[in-house]
């Protein structure tokens, strides 16, 4: 069994999934914080016995301490548990609800979006991750679908398109192309840090 885990964004979302790629069961609430509180107990209903074979866990963009909360706790697992652990893209894992071109974009904080384009059919990424401000961004896509929970403002300041609010869903880690499922288990930021070693 595989276990899927995201915490990148304001979702607290888990899944058990089977060998063949069907959804075992998965426990999926948008918390805002709190994920360190919700993770381990959301886990541990989910498994209920079951064996657990590998680990993939969101490795973000998105909140620093959402990211870093997953990601560690996948460590430990996979440590404890003696299982291979991957990590996958927290945007793909949005995108993989499309099956059309969209482009994925969330709230970065300081006013910005974390903004990425996908193909999809088979899905696959048509432009890197980039940080812009909701102008930048809209003057960047061109897909009439945006998903994400930035999709309302970057629709918005382009003032054309089709806005889908949607967080990162773990039972999603199955419909990705293994290219988004190999990633090392290390956090994506994004961006460089906001804070600067002292002179």
């Amino acid at each position: 069994m595989l276990l899927a885990i995201d915490t990148a964004t304001e979702a607290c979302s888990v899944a058990l999934i089977a060998p063949d790629g069907s959804l075992l069961a998965e426990r999926h609430e948008i918390v805002g914080r709190g994920h360190a509180e919700r993770l381990v107990p959301m886990i541990a209903a989910l498994i209920d016995g079951h064996s657990v074979a590998r680990i993939a866990v969101g490795c973000g963009p998105g909140s620093f301490t959402g990211i870093r909360v997953g990601i560690a706790a996948a460590r430990g697992l996979a440590l404890g548990w003696g299982v291979p652990l991957t990590g996958v893209s927290s945007l793909a894992l949005i995108a993989a609800a499309a099956d059309e071109p969209v482009a994925v974009a969330i709230t970065a904080g300081h006013g910005e979006l974390f903004v990425q384009r996908f193909a999809g059919n088979p899905l696959r990424a048509i432009a890197p991750l980039a940080a812009l401000s909701p102008a930048a961004a809209a003057a960047a896509v061109p897909e009439r679908l945006v998903l994400g929970s930035g999709a309302e403002a970057l629709v918005a300041a382009r003032g054309h398109g089709e806005a889908r609010p949607a967080w990162p869903r773990a039972a999603d880690v199955a419909r990705l192309p293994t290219a988004f499922t190999g990633l090392p288990p290390r956090p994506i930021y994004g961006r460089a840090p906001d804070a600067r070693p002292a002179a």
